[in-house]
């Protein structure tokens, strides 16, 4: 969830490199909310797309359509942060700074994001309305903050590499996780080795539990990467290029969907249109991936394509996309308090919805003014960081 200096201002003449990009996040952003108000508020949050155990079953398109459009977070968030990390570094680099003042950036804002997990959002967690029993949760900020910190190193590489090291990891990745058959209800065989849901594994026990190992995520990150060179050379090419990849990316994704094969992690569970899109998330599957990311690309293709005279209708998500530590910090607590007050049994998606929403007009001003406290001081204060 990193965000990078903003080397235009929105308000001038034609849109700023980065606007398309705060814009995305500030969307997936909104969606992410929308998936913890599910579960704060209505309580019918899915069980979660593991790739063994139970699997979710959606009876009806609304309740499936509500929590897949939340799907595109977690993988949105990688992928800028990616991008955001080479245009970071160089804008810095640019401004005078050495690699290792780089670096060392990447390092201490990935230890934070670390540290934010275990320290403030675990216990945010632990007032689940179903309650919480996970002593150690590894969460999506753990491996964020260590993809970043991973990252540092990986920055400096051609394009090309990053590109062959993203299709690596895609394939890797999936091949080291067990086939689901051989899944024993969410246990590991070996509950001494802790490196494994800290890297690889999804699943666990009560003593620790993760749904965000960094590796099996870490090809977003470097896609970002790949994607940031070429904003680089030509934003407006990239745009145009990306939303084709993303095009592509759908069209494998329904080949490899239709197969069913390898790069699905689990078979589909029949021949509905929902069977086809209910993929495979912990560990994100191939197929998972590639649809994902095909529409995020094509998201902030039609971002970058907004006319200038439309560019103020963008704002919102703009402000929630500039602040996204900030927002998912404050969100995940309005949310779990909005769900005591207002629906403490839990309700229907549809009364759920509008609850959703007050959660965003709430966060909305103090986003703003997060915002531009921190653009007032970006050089020099603490709050980079966050």
């Amino acid at each position: 969830m990193v965000q990078v200096i903003q080397m235009r201002k929105i308000s001038s003449g034609k849109p700023a490199r980065l606007l398309p990009l705060d814009a995305l996040r500030g969307a997936i952003i909104v969606l992410m909310a929308l998936d913890h108000a599910n579960y704060f508020v209505a309580q019918q949050h899915s069980p979660g797309e593991y790739w063994g155990g139970a699997f979710p079953i959606y009876t009806d398109a609304f309740t499936f359509l509500t929590r897949f459009v939340t799907h595109l977070a977690a993988p949105g968030f990688f992928f800028l942060m990616g991008a955001g990390m080479v245009l970071f570094a160089d804008a810095r680099t640019g401004y005078g700074w050495s690699k290792w003042q780089v670096v060392r950036h990447f390092l201490l804002r990935g230890l934070i994001l670390i540290a934010i997990q275990f320290v403030v959002i675990n216990r945010i967690w632990e007032h689940s309305p179903g309650g919480w029993v996970v002593r150690i949760y590894v969460g999506v900020l753990f491996a964020l903050g260590a993809a970043m910190m991973i990252g540092s190193l990986l920055v400096w590489l051609t394009p090309k590499i990053l590109l062959i090291i993203t299709v690596v990891l895609l394939i890797g990745t999936e091949m080291l996780i067990p086939h689901a058959s051989l899944w024993n209800g969410l246990q590991y065989s070996n509950l001494g080795d802790y490196l494994n849901p800290f890297l690889i594994r999804t699943g666990g026990t009560i003593e620790i539990w993760s749904n965000y190992p960094v590796l099996p995520w870490l090809e977003l990150l470097t896609f970002g990467m790949f994607f940031g060179y070429t904003l680089l050379e030509d934003p407006e090419k990239a745009y145009r290029r990306g939303t084709l990849v993303g095009i592509a990316f759908l069209l494998l994704f329904f080949v490899i969907r239709y197969i069913d094969g390898f790069g699905n992690i689990r078979p589909r569970a029949g021949h509905s249109w929902i069977d086809y899109l209910n993929v495979v998330k912990y560990p994100p599957s191939i197929t998972f991936t590639l649809l994902t990311t095909g529409i995020n690309l094509i998201l902030l293709g039609a971002l970058a394509s907004v006319r200038d005279s439309w560019q103020r209708y963008l704002t919102p998500l703009v402000v929630y996309g500039r602040v996204p530590l900030f927002f998912y910090v404050l969100h995940l607590i309005l949310y779990a308090v909005l769900g005591w007050l207002l629906a403490r049994n839990g309700t229907s998606l549809e009364r759920m919805l509008p609850i959703w929403l007050l959660g965003l007009v709430v966060l909305y001003p103090l986003c703003l003014w997060f915002g531009r406290l921190k653009h007032a001081q970006a050089w020099n204060s603490v709050l980079r960081f966050i």
